[in-house]
């Protein structure tokens, strides 16, 4: 039995309820209605219940999705998706001031976030305790070096599994260059709509590549509704708010990196492009993570000052918005405690009502990460990835950025670039056995073009 994830309306259901909630909607009657029918809560973790719910179940899913996403919402003044509107709540909006980036430091940049990556991947999905546990079980905690099962317990590694899917290629004694990951595939696409439409493309044109090289089974949570909706006759921005629960998550932050690479020294700009890329498929808090990346990357390529980095990131996103109280939030805790332990635990005890893929407790742990490890890169990533959620992705973006920082690949930990072999498999256009040199050389040329 096929039980596609991510698309199935009585799964889609439980998930648009919590939104709800979280966005300023009222959607306790409209729940006491699924509850009455027999409807269950979404799968807690996993992208499909284990169960196709009955006919019925399923047409009041798609009814009950079409009502909540007519409810008002009493956050909406303060968290606009308008570019012009959330430029108007951001009276700091940086002033540009471009500066060169250097081939070198974009190879760091590509390297990081693929290291980032794969030492989160064995552990998505599982767990704050189980990370801590699985890592500690081998003498590596904090992290300094990627997971292995070699010497974990057997009824630990019962207990908690690896991540099925990413085991057999991001364990330590697994490695053999970078597997494929969504993570990398997405910077991979805006690095070819850049090549393609230049830095003033449409979200029209991100959908019609997504189209054209995109494999739809690659895509999840946002990005798989979002293919539907396309394919369906939607378009955007329509296709991020139709049916789509996970408007909010963290799809478009992994997208941003390509967008702050290509606009050094100018925050701003690096935002607007992230904007354009997200509204595809997300909204609100969902699309500044994606701003608030992208221009702390546009400065971090200009500026080697993290904690500048960040109050740059805060500028061109709402100060009223949910995301910029988590990450103002998170950066406090970050100087308040020594522990970083102590840091993640309170992280995790203010978002325990977020799924562990929404953008807001990610951004929050990202900024928390790259704050307390003070901008160095294993410690930034030991940070990021133990902290949990959804560890793959964060990983893959405090490490880019965190590697940027260094300015050069050979100022990187050769035992965590070693390993990659300067080899990234994707299912993207033709980009599958790329060399990080080459991406790098190829996002060079993207930075400097007009």
């Amino acid at each position: 039995m096929l039980r596609l994830t991510w698309v199935q309306p009585e799964d889609l259901l439980g998930h648009e309820l919590r939104q709800a909630r979280q966005d300023g909607r009222e959607p306790s009657a409209i729940a006491a209605r699924w509850r009455a029918a027999g409807g269950a809560e979404a799968p807690a973790r996993a992208g499909a219940s284990a169960e196709p719910a009955s006919r019925y179940l399923r047409q009041l899913a798609e009814d009950l999705l079409d009502e909540l996403a007519d409810l008002p919402s009493r956050l909406a003044d303060d968290e606009p998706t308008d570019l012009a509107a959330i430029r108007a709540r951001c009276p700091a909006w940086p002033s540009p001031a471009p500066a060169a980036v250097t081939r070198s430091a974009l190879e760091a940049a590509w390297l990081g976030r693929a290291v980032g990556c794969l030492l989160g991947k064995p552990v998505e999905k599982l767990p704050l305790d189980a990370i801590r546990q699985l890592a500690a079980a081998t003498g590596n905690w904090p992290l300094t070096s990627y997971f292995t099962a070699k010497g974990v317990p057997p009824e630990l590694l019962a207990a908690h599994p690896w991540n099925r899917r990413s085991a057999p290629t991001s364990l330590a004694e697994n490695i053999d260059g970078m597997p494929e990951d969504d993570d990398l595939n997405y910077p991979l696409l805006n690095l070819l709509l850049l090549q393609r439409h230049g830095r003033r493309f449409t979200t029209a044109d991100v959908a019609r590549l997504w189209l054209d090289e995109l494999p739809a089974g690659r895509t999840f949570t946002a990005e798989r509704l979002v293919y539907r909706n396309l394919l369906q006759g939607l378009e955007p921005p329509r296709t991020a708010r139709h049916r789509n629960p996970f408007r909010e998550w963290i799809g478009a932050l992994i997208r941003a990196d390509v967008h702050g690479w290509t606009n050094p020294g100018d925050p701003g700009a690096a935002a607007e492009q992230a904007h354009r890329d997200a509204v595809l498929t997300h909204t609100a808090n969902g699309v500044y993570a994606a701003m608030f990346v992208a221009a702390v990357i546009a400065q971090a390529a200009a500026t080697p000052d993290i904690h500048a980095c960040l109050r740059t990131g805060l500028t061109v996103i709402p100060p009223a918005s949910r995301l910029t109280a988590a990450i103002t939030q998170a950066i406090q805790l970050a100087r308040r405690h020594d522990d970083f332990d102590t840091v993640v635990d309170e992280l995790h005890a203010t978002h325990t009502a977020h799924h562990w893929v929404h953008a807001i407790p990610n951004t929050a742990l990202i900024a928390a990460a790259l704050t307390h490890a003070d901008g160095d890169f294993t410690g930034s990533l030991a940070r990021a990835v133990g902290g949990g959620w959804d560890t793959d992705s964060n990983g893959a973006t405090t490490g880019g950025i965190a590697a940027l920082l260094t300015g050069a690949p050979e100022r990187l930990p050769d035992h965590w670039t070693a390993p990659l072999k300067n080899r990234l498999a994707t299912s993207v256009a033709d980009f599958n056995g790329v060399g990080f040199d080459t991406l790098a050389h190829l996002t060079h040329r993207e930075a400097a073009r007009p």
